[in-house]
């Protein structure tokens, strides 16, 4: 299926975001908080994710991407990015068959190559295993980063194409990461934070941004409603005026 490009056309948009997206920052700063070692809070920050997941399912939310590992974390001490792995192997295995009942699709999208061969394996299996449910698709973006996505879609391209002088958007959109799912509605980014960090360069051109100082541990249903609340509040022009808006309106109505 091929979703609009919101730079060509102006998507579908509703007051419940189809496509959230999410950058769980301070699961550190609230260890610190709570006199904890740091993957105590990244711990406690896989337990709102179980929250988010079922909040998102509950609003209507179609897609929710998740920002857990991104290609720079790798500069982080080495013993945290261990403990790290660590967690995502375990999420990956004792949450995939919770997913799987509440007919949550799985994908991961990043460089997966650099995960050993355990994390790998209980990627393929979670995503085969979830891969025909029609519920709420969770991605989760790990070792990824925004121009990593642009340029490997970038040298499929010309690879599949090899010569080409040009390349034009409908080319590249088929090979980005996430070409599976619209473009986010809503980007959030909790922990005070205002930055996208690499995130989906491409796929947020459009997207509505919220920044909140909850740190992603205290990230709960009230504070997405909050996000939700703020989304509905913007007026997504995509490049038209007010007055466009409000003649589209009257037309529909008509």
């Amino acid at each position: 299926m091929t979703h609009p490009s919101s730079t060509r056309e102006v998507p579908a948009h509703d007051d419940v975001p189809r496509h959230v997206a999410i950058i769980m920052d301070g699961n550190g700063r609230w260890a610190k908080r709570q006199h904890l070692p740091r993957i105590a809070g990244h711990r406690r920050g896989v337990e709102a994710v179980r929250a988010t997941v079922r909040t998102c399912a509950e609003r209507g939310v179609r897609f929710l991407t998740l920002f857990a590992f991104s290609s720079e974390n790798w500069r982080r001490p080495a013993e945290e990015v261990a403990l790290l792995m660590q967690l995502f192997q375990m999420a990956l295995t004792n949450e995939v068959e919770k997913l799987h009942r509440n007919g949550v699709r799985l994908k991961v999208v990043g460089d997966t190559r650099r995960f050993d061969a355990n994390i790998r394996r209980a990627i393929e299996n979670g995503e085969r295993l979830t891969a025909d449910n029609r519920g709420l698709t969770l991605t989760i973006a790990a070792n990824y980063g925004g121009r990593w996505d642009i340029l490997q879609a970038m040298n499929q391209v010309l690879k599949e194409k090899p010569g080409l002088k040009e390349i034009q958007e409908e080319m590249l959109a088929p090979h980005l990461a996430m070409s599976y799912a619209p473009e986010p509605d809503l980007f959030i980014r909790t922990g005070g934070e205002q930055r996208i960090s690499n995130f989906l360069l491409w796929q947020l051109a459009y997207a509505e941004l919220y920044f909140t100082e909850t740190l992603w541990p205290d990230f709960d249903a009230a504070a997405l409603d909050l996000a939700i609340a703020s989304y509905r509040s913007r007026e997504r022009r995509f490049g038209r005026t007010s007055e466009q808006l409000e003649a589209a309106k009257r037309a529909e109505v008509a």
